[in-house]
């Protein structure tokens, strides 16, 4: 025991030390650095910020995000989560444009952005964010009206104000010359985001990157606007959004919104979507449509309430799909038909030999339909569906009280 009395941390070495510090939250982490000059310099070692997550951090201001990008985030940045305060709130919004840019500069890498409860409206368009960027997801934040029309540019300074060449430069799909690439975000999250609108989707059809949309809680979209930027062929070609694959609409929160049918927009074509996922008071419009999208694979249905004649008759016309998902659904107890009493009573010894018989046969059935919350849907939609994969997560059935 002698021995180990003189032992401390400056016996450890520093790859041990990165991983144990590496379970502590970017407060305690800064805390840390004040402890003696080598923690402060394993501290600022990049594999420490590779994920930033700010989000339960309340009191963040705009100081201690111009101090943290000064003294610790770097090119070793990968993904970032903020948490802000609406105008309502104490202090109201914190981002602003020069933080942007200087985060854009400091932190190349930067590939996911989530903000929640962040006032977007000081800025005037998302090409202010890092253009590294290959997912933005927005949790109950405020947005401008151009916040994603990439024709919009920032106010700039007099010496750019003068050159008019690069702001009346601009091609067909509505991209400013000198900026070839456009935005470079693939995937695109809206989690209750009320100011979300129709104009706001009709905006992301410029998106020439944008393979993955999935709006949840976005009360006012309408069905016209999901149309309007469905992928389907036009006078020059595929318009819309024409490289989504995956799309994602989910009405599941507030009450007096019975009446959300935004996914009826999903019968427009829609060519080259291969994934799609509805959740809530989405459902039941959505399998209405959803056998009209021709390059479907996937459908996942998830938050909601279903009965077992309701899936049969949707799926009768999903021969291309090959992955069906059930997630968190409650599924309604089937009606059989009410039995007789004079012919319950006078089969039941011949019945009782019959399955007497049948129990050795049918124990591996009995096992797996223990596991399935409907078996006689499965067997149904393996008759229909004979290559697509059926997966229950989490589903249940409702028991009635009779």
């Amino acid at each position: 025991m002698d021995e180990f009395k003189g032992c401390n941390l400056d016996y450890i070495p520093e790859n041990i030390l990165i991983d144990v510090l590496s379970y502590l939250s970017v407060r305690e982490l800064v805390r840390a650095g004040r402890v003696c000059k080598r923690w402060r310099r394993l501290v600022r070692d990049q594999r420490l910020w590779r994920l930033v997550d700010l989000s339960a951090w309340k009191g963040v201001t705009s100081r201690i995000l111009w101090l943290l990008l000064r003294q610790y985030l770097g090119c070793g940045l990968r993904c970032l989560r903020l948490r802000g305060l609406l105008l309502s709130a104490r202090g109201g919004s914190f981002l602003s444009e020069s933080w942007l840019k200087a985060l854009s500069t400091k932190c190349p890498r930067l590939s996911k952005l989530y903000l929640l409860h962040t006032d977007l409206r000081c800025l005037p368009s998302c090409q202010l964010l890092p253009p590294s960027l290959q997912v933005l997801e927005l949790c109950g934040c405020e947005l401008p009206l151009d916040f994603f029309n990439q024709t919009v540019i920032s106010p700039a300074r007099p010496q750019e104000a003068t050159s008019s060449a690069q702001q009346q430069g601009k091609d067909r799909k509505g991209k400013v010359q000198g900026s070839p690439s456009g935005i470079g975000i693939e995937r695109l999250v809206l989690n209750n985001v009320p100011s979300f609108t129709d104009q706001h989707l009709q905006s992301l059809t410029s998106w020439e990157r944008l393979s993955r949309l999935e709006l949840r809680d976005t009360f006012r979209v309408s069905a016209n606007g999901l149309r309007s930027c469905a992928a389907k062929d036009g006078g020059c070609g595929v318009e819309g959004l024409s490289r989504l694959k995956f799309l994602e609409i989910g009405i599941t929160g507030r009450q007096g919104y019975q009446l959300q049918m935004a996914s009826l927009g999903l019968g427009a074509g829609w060519i080259g979507l291969e994934e799609l996922s509805l959740g809530g008071k989405e459902v039941g419009p959505g399998l209405l449509c959803a056998s009209r999208l021709k390059d479907l694979k996937s459908l996942c249905l998830w938050a909601c309430t279903l009965n077992e004649t309701q899936v049969v008759r949707s799926c009768r016309m999903f021969r291309g799909l090959r992955r069906l998902e059930f997630l968190d659904v409650i599924f309604l107890p089937r009606q059989c038909p009410p039995v007789v009493e004079g012919e319950a009573g006078g089969g039941e010894e011949q019945d009782d030999e019959e399955a007497a018989g049948e129990d050795n046969s049918n124990d591996e059935n009995k096992t797996l339909d223990m596991n399935d919350p409907i078996p006689s849907l499965r067997r149904s939609l393996a008759v229909l569906l004979p290559s697509c994969t059926v997966v229950f997560t989490n589903c249940s059935v409702q028991i009635n009280a009779d």
